[in-house]
């Protein structure tokens, strides 16, 4: 299995001053799932070398073990550092992509116009493809050749807005992701803020938060070794 990880490089939270980036444990669990499964592993991003890592992320509730192995781990520590450019990326090289969320997501993902083609492609294929917390944000900006949305009509689900006003960081984003895709069609659903919930429409697999990172891993896992 070859797998594309795909980070945002990111960093700043609109005009607040604050860092943003990817969300950590949305990166690390599945990392070592895909790695333990034994899949290659690519990882990119827009700008490429290293992508920034939310601050806030390193002190949530990372599970210890995946924080020890990667500090212990010169090589993913090494691809983390030193990510593909996008646009060196051949989507025709890879089984599937997972996408980590984190607010950065927001600005670049939703924008880059090789992640855009990379996900059209993907889907297009009926390759799959998984993302998880702010990462859906890839969806909105995808459409058919009649210039309808991708996206329509599929179900799925991201980082709620219940779970974004408990961020405390609601005014700072340029929009709200979950009201987004559902103007675009998208059949949205949730779990309660901070449970794991994961949603599988075909090949498109789609996790709410950092809880769901995991499963949407080992989802994407089960579905590439059918």
């Amino acid at each position: 299995m070859n797998i594309l990880m795909v980070l945002t490089s990111h960093d700043e939270l609109g005009t607040t001053g604050y860092r943003t980036g990817f969300w950590f444990e949305d990166f690390i669990a599945p990392y070592y799932a895909f790695l333990d499964a034994g899949a290659d592993l690519t990882l990119a991003s827009p700008r490429g070398g290293s992508p920034p890592i939310d601050p806030r992320s390193i002190t949530a509730n990372v599970p210890l073990a995946s924080t020890e192995r990667f500090r212990a781990d010169p090589v993913a520590r090494t691809l983390l550092s030193d990510t593909l450019r996008l646009e060196q990326v051949d989507v025709c090289d890879f089984d599937g992509a997972y996408f980590p969320g984190g607010h950065g997501a927001l600005w670049d993902l939703a924008t880059d116009s090789h992640c855009g083609t990379l996900v059209k492609v993907l889907l297009t294929a009926g390759k799959t493809i998984a993302l998880v917390g702010h990462s859906p944000v890839v969806l909105l900006n995808v459409f058919d050749g009649t210039g309808q949305p991708l996206v329509e009509g599929r179900n799925l689900t991201c980082f709620s807005n219940s779970e974004e006003s408990a961020t405390g960081l609601k005014c700072a984003l340029p929009y709200a992701l979950q009201d987004e895709l559902i103007r675009v069609g998208a059949n949205y659903s949730k779990a309660q803020d901070g449970a794991p919930h994961v949603v599988q429409d075909d090949a498109l697999i789609t996790g709410q938060n950092a809880a769901s990172a995991l499963g949407a891993a080992y989802r994407m896992l089960k579905t590439l070794r059918r």
